[in-house]
């Protein structure tokens, strides 16, 4: 008795609805019947599947009380990741090709044995030999370099201090004061 009431509250729920909701209601039930028609034990849902509930998930706002072959939940993952691979494939790298692997190795050469050269020099270079490459294309096939383009103050000092103290105790003459003469310049 109770089962025959629920079929015509549910009868009754239909009448009231628009012809456009009935037509997506029938649509999904059957599509879910045909997705339970399979032999197997738990059928296998296919991507056509997974677009079809996507799509009619967009589509209809009362998707979520019709279907019964997965909860309403695993629409909504599955609609985010169809985004994150769509968004992946537009975001894919496209844009200009790279340059000819004999200018990469004409930079590289010439900031190897050029090492206080910067990109703008290097830049200005290759337009004198006739190379159309952008500044920064020629920056990022620099070779890159921890430190600093050349040696600091404090280690030319430490690399030269004999020098320094023997040019400057050559320039010291002995007099009879205890200061040094720097005259002889």
């Amino acid at each position: 008795m109770l089962k025959w009431l629920v079929i015509l509250a549910q009868g009754l729920r239909s009448a009231l609805k628009s012809r456009q909701d009935l037509a997506l209601e029938n649509f999904a039930l059957r599509q879910q019947l045909a997705i339970l028609k399979h032999k197997c034990p738990r059928p296998r849902l296919t991507n056509g599947d997974r677009f079809f509930w996507i799509l009619i998930s967009r589509m209809w706002s009362d998707w979520q009380n019709v279907i019964h072959v997965v909860q309403p939940s695993t629409v909504v993952r599955w609609h985010r990741q169809g985004l994150r691979y769509f968004w992946r494939w537009r975001s894919r790298r496209r844009g200009r090709p790279q340059i000819d692997p004999e200018i990469r190795q004409l930079v590289r050469r010439m900031n190897k044995t050029n090492p206080l050269w910067g990109a703008p020099r290097i830049h200005g270079e290759l337009l004198k030999l006739g190379f159309e490459v952008s500044e920064a294309t020629v920056s990022n096939y620099m070779i890159r370099r921890p430190g600093p383009p050349s040696q600091t103050w404090r280690t030319f000092l430490r690399n030269h201090v004999s020098d320094i103290l023997h040019w400057i105790s050559s320039r010291c003459r002995p007099r009879r004061s205890a200061s040094c003469s720097f005259s002889s310049f």
